[in-house]
């Protein structure tokens, strides 16, 4: 072979050898009760070991998309009923939610949602339902050591406060042992400090464990400050990604997620600021 052939094959073996990313949304629709159209054709990828934002206003569709993940659509009377969602290269949409957990997804709701009359031991236990292995003692030592705090709660899990149920809801995802956990508004109902510590702890996870994130938050500013790349939603649909640096820099995002730009010219110009927005963007 001739050197300028080697040197062709060198150059063209890292698009070669490109990873496909760890999940795949593809161009998917969401219907709710047969009639209410939520997501209009919405993809995003998510590329093993990086935590992905998905930012938005409320009503945007985000929680949609993660329920849409997890297979929890059905529970609320809704359905895909186009594109489809791939996990590790396989087909998941239309699985029992069950099964989505023991491929390797697990989703922290919005809201906590712990156990409230079970204890925090017994709250931990339970995400790890669908292991058949010996290791459930030692992961809940492992999770003691990300939050020390839920060791000294040995009562039931409903008299915690708020950031101490959000530490559980973790740490019972960390539990299931999942290769990819999809967060839902972390930073809901936590004082500014609470809210650091946690996302202080969901970094750490993806740096020690190498745990992939798909992380839905209202706070774009704290959501951008540990990912690695993020989208917005609007209206059922990814307007704009990129990078979070790119995302953090971008004058859109400055000032309808972030809060800084525009002026003081600009006081109420709401609907304004809205339609300069679509009209940018989509």
């Amino acid at each position: 072979m001739s050197n300028a052939a080697l040197k062709i094959d060198r150059e063209a073996a890292p698009l070669a050898e490109a990873a496909p990313p760890m999940l795949a949304v593809n161009n998917i629709e969401v219907v709710y009760n047969d009639v209410i159209l939520v997501l209009r054709g919405l993809s995003l990828k998510v590329p093993q070991g990086q935590i992905v934002a998905l930012l938005g206003s409320n009503g945007a569709g985000k929680s949609t998309t993660l329920k849409a993940i997890s297979g929890l659509l059905k529970s609320e009377d809704g359905e895909i009923t186009r594109g489809d969602i791939s996990f590790l290269g396989e087909r998941i949409n239309g699985i029992d939610p069950d099964k989505i957990v023991r491929r390797g997804i697990f989703q922290v709701m919005e809201g906590r949602r712990i156990v409230s009359d079970m204890t925090v031991l017994e709250n931990l236990r339970l995400g790890a339902f669908t292991r058949r292995d010996n290791g459930v003692k030692d992961d809940i030592e492992r999770v003691y050591g990300y939050f020390p705090r839920l060791k000294e709660r040995t009562g039931l899990a409903g008299y915690l406060s708020g950031g101490e149920q959000q530490m559980l809801a973790i740490g019972r995802a960390m539990m299931a042992r999942p290769k990819l956990i999809l967060m839902d508004e972390p930073s809901m109902g936590l004082s500014p400090l609470l809210v650091k510590e946690v996302f202080s702890i969901i970094k750490q996870l993806n740096r020690d464990l190498g745990v992939t994130i798909l992380l839905v938050e209202q706070n774009a500013r704290v959501a951008l400050s540990v990912a690695d790349t993020g989208y917005i939603m609007e209206q059922g649909k990814i307007v704009l990604d990129g990078t979070a640096e790119q995302l953090a820099s971008n004058e859109d995002v400055k000032e309808f997620y972030l809060g800084q730009g525009g002026g003081e010219e600009r006081k109420s110009f709401k609907n304004l600021k809205s339609f300069k927005r679509r009209k940018r963007w989509l």
